[in-house]
């Protein structure tokens, strides 16, 4: 069984997106534990509603490379906007952050935010 932080992200309809989010992935996989999520203001475009972000603790049988694949299909399924610029609005951005104990997400280093909910979530343990 693997162990996964995933960093969540949005600022379209946030609350909404976020809790339909949550339950598409509790159909697949164990969730553990939700961080608290927080307002964060937007980087690279800032002429854009604030971020809702947070993190999700979950456990799964998928590997690295499936649950990437699978966590793209979410974000697909919920109408996210590839279209898009890389820092624009998105109703849901779902990234890996911390794989079985190890960080692969190179932005937990320069985003607080990350960092706080990963610890909230038991990171390091």
């Amino acid at each position: 069984m693997n162990r996964c932080i995933i960093g969540i992200g949005s600022n379209i309809n946030p609350d909404e997106n976020i809790q339909k989010m949550l339950g598409l992935l509790a159909a697949d996989v164990r969730i553990i534990k939700v961080s608290v999520m927080v307002k964060t203001k937007p980087i690279g475009i800032t002429d854009q509603p604030d971020f809702t972000n947070g993190a999700v603790l979950i456990e799964t049988d998928m590997d690295v490379n499936e649950l990437k694949n699978y966590l793209k299909n979410i974000e697909d399924r919920m109408g996210r906007d590839r279209a898009q610029r890389k820092f624009g609005p998105r109703n849901i951005d779902l990234d890996i952050m911390i794989w079985n104990g190890q960080v692969v997400d190179p932005d937990y280093y320069t985003r607080d935010f990350l960092r706080n909910s990963a610890a909230e979530l038991g990171f390091p343990e």
